[in-house]
């Protein structure tokens, strides 16, 4: 999905919210949503609105996920180990 879509998606989610203060929203990066999905919640945290879309590319996701992060002041960390050579998922929760 082209990254412009991608974010005005986070932009629809966070502001049509109860809790529309980016702050109290994850942003992050994964290759394996369901997967990453269990980890957050075997950390205990509550990922019941949940979202995620496929990037068109790993350098779409991260400049994706570092908007959030450092504009709108949403959790998460950029980083991690993923492949420019497999699919990339952008999530929110």
């Amino acid at each position: 999905m082209d990254k412009n879509a991608i974010a005005q998606e986070i932009v629809n989610r966070v502001e049509g919210s109860k809790t529309a203060n980016y702050s109290a929203w994850t942003i992050g990066l994964t290759h394996d949503p369901k997967e990453r999905r269990s980890q957050h919640e075997a950390d205990g945290k509550d990922t019941q609105y949940w979202l995620q879309r496929v990037a068109e590319s790993l350098g779409d996701a991260q400049e994706i996920e570092t908007y959030f992060i450092n504009t709108k002041g949403m959790k998460g960390g950029t980083g991690g180990g993923l492949s420019a050579h497999r699919t990339v998922y952008v999530y929110i929760f």
